[in-house]
């Protein structure tokens, strides 16, 4: 019934759907585990409302393990649009280094030059459309706050940031710059342009298409070392659970850096030991999968506030942005520091945190099972700071954090930094030590299906998003990045959406159709 089956409607698969299925006559299924609103005008509204993230209503529950003991939930969409409609909306691109070191990897074709087209097909900058690194008619609007309408701990933030030496940067994504400024956003006012937005909206009128929501994918279906299809599981009108077979020439999984190796260990894809420990036949004995987790660790201080009425939970969470490079290292704009404009909980004293986020990461984790049963959570397993180079960089982003608070605008409105204590009396060891033990993650997990050389045992797919352990299956979506970007990865996730369903549309040998 279908030459095209993709499984995960977010970031990466939206984008995916929309262009495969400008062939009219290439059949494409886009199925989804969360629900469809197919209707703007009737999407609730912690979808729409762009200022701050959905947390918990269209979320999969997920924990992770950032450093060692230390559990916390990990915030994923589940629902048509995925993370791109729960998320912050920053629309940062990452450096042209990144792109290049993938290629460098081994993952021939995604080197700057070649991923730019799609980052400039995929966006209508507001701003900047105009420049030769930017686009002005794509599907997902992008801006920035204008002076006049940043909140005065924001306006601050610029400030104090001008104090400290950092030079004024207007837009994060020319790829030459570097300093302080608003932060690229895909939102209009409180409207969040999420991927169901930006892609699925106009697409939804093609007969080829079809969105099968609600439907959770247990595993793929493997005759002969191809996959052929999907098994899922709906609920269906009488309320009961179902299963069934859906089968393509071609599955692309995109259901992102955590679930799709989840679905790939529960088909028998993966490290043999962990398979065979969950009674999981083994398909194919494939070390990468969910190996090489990469995140951006985060670190935030708090501080109470002196004046109440500057705490609005209902203003943009976050308006500004940060980017440097650590002295001393190889790896240009590899810190980031995030004013955010609340902080703690509505019942509590008022308060804002400032965040010190390591933007280039050299240590990995690992994604692994919990059980074969499709609706168990995986375990995430981030390792943080566990390799020095981070900590060593993170330690000094958090201590350029720190100094935002000490004189200047930004520390006249602060009544009392909470987190940490003792601020002035704080060694690098110390704050080593809290790296170590309380740091968080930019929710950017990547790299769990990464593209490589054949050469390369760990490299679970082709430069062109193609298994090389089963015939008929892609994979497209952030867990095929070699490394992470040196930004927030939705834009990235998109591109990578772009790029293969542009390769389905216009070269679909590549993929066997």
């Amino acid at each position: 019934m279908y030459d095209i089956i993709i499984v995960g409607a977010g970031s990466a698969g939206c984008a995916l759907a929309a262009r495969a299925s400008e062939d009219p006559n290439r059949r494409v299924l886009l199925l989804e585990a969360g629900p469809d609103y197919p209707d703007l005008a009737v999407t609730p509204k912690d979808l729409v409302n762009s200022h701050n993230n959905s947390y918990t209503r269209h979320d999969w529950g997920l924990e992770h393990e950032p450093t060692r003991g230390h559990k916390m939930a990990f915030p994923r969409g589940r629902v048509v649009g995925g993370s791109s409609a729960v998320n912050t909306t920053i629309a940062l691109r990452g450096m042209p280094e990144d792109y290049d070191e993938w290629a460098q990897l081994g993952a021939l074709g995604w080197d700057w030059h070649s991923v730019l087209p799609a980052f400039c097909r995929l966006e209508r900058d507001l701003d900047y459309g105009a420049a030769s690194y930017h686009g002005d008619a794509g599907p997902i609007s992008i801006r920035r706050y204008p002076p006049d309408e940043l909140l005065p701990q924001h306006q601050a933030f610029l400030a104090r940031a001008s104090e400290l030496g950092y030079p004024e940067c207007p837009d994060a994504n020319d790829p030459e710059t570097y300093g302080a400024g608003p932060q690229p956003m895909n939102k209009l006012g409180r409207l969040r342009v999420s991927c169901a937005v930006g892609y699925l909206a106009p697409a939804r009128i093609r007969p080829n298409l079809s969105i099968q929501a609600d439907t959770l994918v247990r595993r793929l279906l493997v005759e002969n070392g191809r996959c052929c299809g999907v098994e899922v599981e709906f609920t269906d009108e009488g309320g009961d659970s179902q299963a069934s077979e859906i089968r393509a020439p071609l599955v692309v999984l995109a259901a992102g850096a955590l679930m799709s190796p989840a679905i790939l260990l529960r088909s028998g894809v993966g490290p043999r030991a962990s398979l065979e420990s969950h009674g999981i036949e083994v398909v194919a004995d494939a070390p990468g999968v969910g190996a090489n987790l990469r995140d951006h660790p985060a670190l935030a201080l708090s501080a109470t506030v002196k004046d109440p009425a500057l705490i609005d939970f209902d203003a943009p969470i976050i308006q500004t942005i940060l980017r440097y490079t650590c002295e001393g290292s190889a790896k240009r704009n590899d810190l980031q520091i995030e004013q955010f404009s609340f902080s703690g909980r509505r019942s509590g004293p008022p308060m804002f945190g400032i965040a010190a986020v390591l933007e280039y990461q050299y240590g990995a984790g690992e994604l692994r099972l919990s059980s074969a049963d499709p609706h168990a959570a995986p375990i995430i397993d981030n390792r943080f700071c566990e390799d020095e180079r981070d900590t060593e960089r993170l330690v000094r982003c958090f201590r350029d954090a720190l100094a935002f608070t000490q004189s200047g605008p930004i520390a006249d409105m602060i009544e009392t930094v909470t987190f940490p204590r003792d601020v002035a009396s704080l060694t690098d060891d110390d704050i080593a030590d809290l790296c170590k033990r309380f740091s968080g993650s930019g929710y950017h997990p990547s790299g769990t299906v990464k593209m490589g050389p054949a050469d390369d045992a760990y490299a679970v797919l082709d430069e062109h998003g193609c298994c090389r352990f089963l015939d008929g299956l892609v994979v497209a979506d952030a867990s095929i990045m070699p490394t992470v970007p040196r930004a927030n990865t939705n834009l990235t996730a998109i591109m990578i959406g772009e790029q293969i369903g542009e390769w389905l549309r216009t070269r679909p040998g590549l993929y066997g159709l």
